[in-house]
């Protein structure tokens, strides 16, 4: 006598459909925590020097703004983009991720001197994005971006 059942078996395993689900679940939750550590390839933004020193290219990019529009020593959010652009200093522009390294909320002014995220007041340099107060840990990830004249252009 054997206590197998005769019936074929209908669809995937239930350990199959498990793990995928288990695998689904935390992809959803890296990407929502903003699971990037800041270490990856565009740690420097290309930024241009206005006078010319720097690289220049603006080949295909999408222009955000004209310089003018970045106040000095704070900056702006583009929020359809994803992106915040500061002018730390006259003429220097920088570019970083717009969304927190803490649990991946955008963030939502800048004042300061520093980038605040209002979810849970994380804070971030103008200057290289690096943790200013906490519950953040990570620096903002740095954009690719060009000055060409009076327009930055996302690389």
């Amino acid at each position: 006598m054997t206590s197998a059942s005769s019936e074929p078996t209908v669809g995937p395993a239930r350990r199959t459909v498990m793990t995928a689900a288990g695998a689904a679940g935390l992809a959803a939750a890296l990407t929502a925590c903003g699971s990037q550590d800041g270490s990856g390839s565009s740690d420097t933004a290309r930024a241009a020097d206005p006078q010319g020193g720097g690289d220049g290219a603006t080949g295909g990019g999408t222009v955000l703004a004209k310089t003018s529009e970045i106040p000095e020593g704070g900056g702006k959010i583009f929020k359809d983009r994803g992106v915040v652009v500061t002018q730390p200093t006259a003429g220097r522009f920088k570019a970083f991720s717009s969304q927190c390294t803490h649990q991946g909320c955008a963030v939502g002014s800048v004042s300061g001197g520093a980038i605040v995220c209002p979810c849970h007041g994380s804070e971030f340099s103008v200057t290289d994005g690096a943790v200013r107060r906490g519950p953040a840990t990570r620096p903002l990830q740095t954009q690719d971006i060009t000055v060409s004249g009076d327009e930055i252009t996302l690389a």
